[in-house]
C-alpha cells in the first residue's frame, strides 16, 4: 500500500541517521543492480555530512523517511547527488519537491547553476529532470565521457 505524500514534509537533515542510511543503502543496491561499480559515482554518508552539502529528506506524516537528495555546492556550480525515493512513494511528487526545495536553498546560498550525472537506463529520473528544466550537456568535473552516463544542467540565476 502506498503512503500518501500529499502532506509530506521536506527538511534539511543529516545523512548519518539510521533511517536515512537505510534510504542510501537502498539507493546503492538499486544503482549497483543497474551499473558496473566503476560507473556508480555515489557519495558515502561521511561525504554527505560535509559543510558544503545540502541534504534534504522527505518524510511522511508518521515520520517515515520516503526519499532523500543532496546538492554539493562548489564555487562553480552545485551538483545534484543521491536522489532517491522509495518505490512505494514514487509517482506522488516526492522527488520533485525534494529537488525544488534543494534548488531554492542552493540559489539562496549563491549557487547559479546545477549539474548532475545520471544513467541512461533511468527514464523516470531523466523525465523528472527534463520537466524541471534540466538540459542535456556533456561531461563536467572529473566525469569521463561514458555511454552509461547522462549529464544535465540547469541555470538557477
Amino acid at each position: 500500500m502506498k503512503k500518501t505524500v500529499a502532506t509530506m514534509q521536506i527538511s534539511f537533515e543529516t545523512a548519518d541517521q539510521p533511517d536515512v542510511r537505510a534510504l542510501i543503502a537502498e539507493l546503492d543496491a538499486y544503482l549497483y543492480s543497474l551499473f558496473p561499480a566503476e560507473n556508480v559515482y555515489a557519495l558515502d554518508v561521511s561525504s554527505l555530512t560535509q559543510p558544503n552539502v545540502l541534504f534534504a529528506v522527505a518524510r511522511a506524516n508518521d515520520g517515515a523517511a520516503l526519499g532523500c537528495a543532496a546538492i554539493v555546492v562548489t564555487p562553480a556550480y552545485g551538483e545534484v547527488k543521491r536522489m532517491y525515493v522509495r518505490p512505494a512513494a514514487r509517482g506522488q511528487g516526492a522527488a520533485r519537491r525534494l529537488l525544488e526545495t534543494l534548488e531554492l536553498r542552493a540559489r539562496a546560498e549563491g549557487c547559479t547553476a546545477l549539474m548532475l550525472e545520471t544513467g541512461p537506463t533511468m527514464p523516470e529520473a531523466l523525465a523528472l529532470y527534463e520537466r524541471l528544466g534540466y538540459k542535456y550537456r556533456g561531461p563536467f568535473g572529473d566525469y569521463p565521457d561514458d555511454p552509461l552516463s547522462v549529464f544535465m544542467a540547469k541555470a538557477l540565476a
